[in-house]
């Protein structure tokens, strides 16, 4: 009454690991019941350590005496901006900028330029 290995499932082996995996589920769902009805309240964790008040009152006159950077709450003036751009630190003035009428113009020079080099297929 030798049992070869076959081709097909082996239902009795299936029917062993099922058995020990509802026994480990019935287990687990045991304890967890128990660790449920036994377990105290959970220690927490230790305060954090006070910081003594002598040094947080030092900190705080520190910050207080710390200079506080200055905010500016108006914009400087067109005009102020101009003089400043046309000085230079050596006392020499900076180039005008062009205007936005000059530079539209060369713009669309500046395209019809490119245009006529792909006409011509150089680009």
């Amino acid at each position: 009454n030798m049992k070869l290995g076959g081709l097909g499932p082996d239902y009795e082996t299936i029917k062993e690991k099922k058995q020990k995996l509802e026994l480990q589920k019935e287990y687990s769902r045991q304890i967890k019941e128990y660790n449920m009805k036994n377990i105290t309240v959970l220690q927490r964790l230790p305060a954090k350590p006070q910081v003594s008040s002598v040094a947080r009152q030092k900190a705080l006159e520190y910050a207080k005496k710390i200079p506080r950077p200055k905010t500016f709450i108006m914009r400087q003036s067109d005009q102020e901006v101009k003089e400043v751009l046309a000085q230079a630190p050596n006392g020499t003035s900076l180039p005008q900028i062009p205007s936005l009428e000059s530079l539209w113009s060369r713009h669309e020079k500046e395209k019809e330029v490119v245009a006529a080099f792909k006409a011509l297929h150089i680009l």
